[in-house]
């Protein structure tokens, strides 16, 4: 999301208590099943498959609350950071987790 957060993402208003809709974008033309997982969704893999657009992009819209996720995809069974992202943090696993803020206006 452009604006004061990372990667290749936009936001727009969306409905219900200050949610956006956030664009999760990931080009991996080759990739036979991408998902997105992070604190949005409790890390829980395969419950958030992305879509593969028509220019072989995976690509997913989330409606989230205002505040700072970590997240990252797993592309074909494996984790991978979001290589747009602007930020990242260490995570337990000695890897790197995207962030990404959703700001409140």
């Amino acid at each position: 999301m452009r604006n004061g957060s990372a990667g290749k993402h936009t936001a727009r208003r969306s409905r219900g208590q200050g949610r956006r809709t956030v664009h999760f974008e990931l080009s991996q033309p080759e990739a036979r099943e991408v998902h997105l997982a992070g604190t949005f969704n409790e890390w829980r893999p395969g419950t958030v498959p992305m879509d593969r657009a028509d220019n072989g992009n995976w690509v997913k819209d989330l409606n989230l609350a205002p505040g700072t996720y970590e997240y990252r995809f797993i592309v074909d069974g494996h984790w991978q950071a979001d290589p747009t992202a602007d930020h990242t943090v260490l995570n337990p696993y000695g890897e790197r987790n995207s962030l990404l803020t959703v700001p409140e206006d």
